[in-house]
């Protein structure tokens, strides 16, 4: 965390007065989580914070004068709303090579969200680097903390085995919820690596997808099975008979009433492993 640290000498008085009231402000600001900010010790709630609404609300971290801190000790993973379009960098430096563009909207309409998994100050400015939504797979980028809202905190994780044909959420470290998945077919394979949840939908005109649906950052060299392809995406079917297997054109699908209890569990922003 940075902001000014207080030294108290032996002169006290208004000067000292002040700049102790001044600390003692930014680390309570430091410290104040936004709206819809899960902190370990709380239970997940019913719906996950961000249900495809737009979030432009969040509050900006740049709202104060000091720089919030990047990370919460009663959490595991953090992620954070894009509220201006960027472009992504493969250093924290406007001169460095871009490596990808950071739309505020994903290709489904929502709000774009990213996880954070490291921070820098360079020249009195901050950045973050966060995953992209682009291939290769695994790609990162650094992009202006600035360009970011407030920071939102998850404590799940989902473990895809493609070879068990099985998704597992944790949550807290425990294991909260485990079902059968179909996953990619030889041809159109799910790919392994680290990803996260990027949004949450249903009303699908096709019940190919079921109630529910999760899109992730991960991406297919070819189409899947998510509207206009490349996306790899989580959801229901309406041929729970074919579960488990490799059924899929690369999206993971679990059976309508598995998909709608790991609804009420998973956040967006959860951490994806698929292995």
């Amino acid at each position: 965390m940075t902001g000014g640290s207080v030294g108290l000498g032996r002169r006290v008085g208004l000067a000292a007065g002040f700049t102790v009231s001044f600390a003692a402000a930014a680390l309570l600001s430091s410290h104040v989580l936004s709206s819809g900010v899960l902190a370990r010790g709380q239970p997940v709630p019913p719906h996950p914070a961000y249900g495809g609404a737009p979030l432009a609300a969040l509050p900006s971290a740049f709202d104060i004068h000091h720089l919030v801190p990047l990370s919460d000790p009663a959490a595991d993973t953090r992620w954070a709303p894009v509220l201006r379009a960027t472009v992504a960098r493969s250093e924290p430096s406007p001169k460095a090579a871009a490596v990808g563009r950071l739309p505020t909207i994903t290709p489904d309409g929502t709000t774009n969200i990213v996880v954070v998994d490291g921070e820098a100050d360079v020249d009195r400015a901050s950045w973050v680097r966060v995953g992209l939504s682009v291939l290769p797979n695994g790609t990162e980028g650094w992009v202006p903390r600035s360009s970011l809202g407030g920071w939102s905190f998850v404590d799940t994780r989902l473990v895809i085995d493609r070879a068990r044909f099985t998704a597992t959420l944790y949550g807290a470290g425990r294991v909260i919820f485990r079902a059968r998945v179909g996953v990619g077919a030889p041809g159109t394979p799910t790919p392994a690596g680290q990803f996260y949840v990027r949004d949450r939908l249903n009303g699908f005109s096709s019940p190919i997808y079921g109630p529910l649906a999760f899109g992730t950052n991960a991406r297919s060299p070819t189409l899947t099975d998510w509207p206009g392809g490349g996306v790899v995406g989580i959801h229901g079917t309406n041929q729970p008979g074919l579960i488990p297997g490799r059924i899929s054109h690369g999206c993971i699908r679990l059976t309508n009433a598995a998909i709608l209890k790991l609804g009420k569990l998973m956040p967006v922003g959860t951490p994806v492993t698929i292995e």
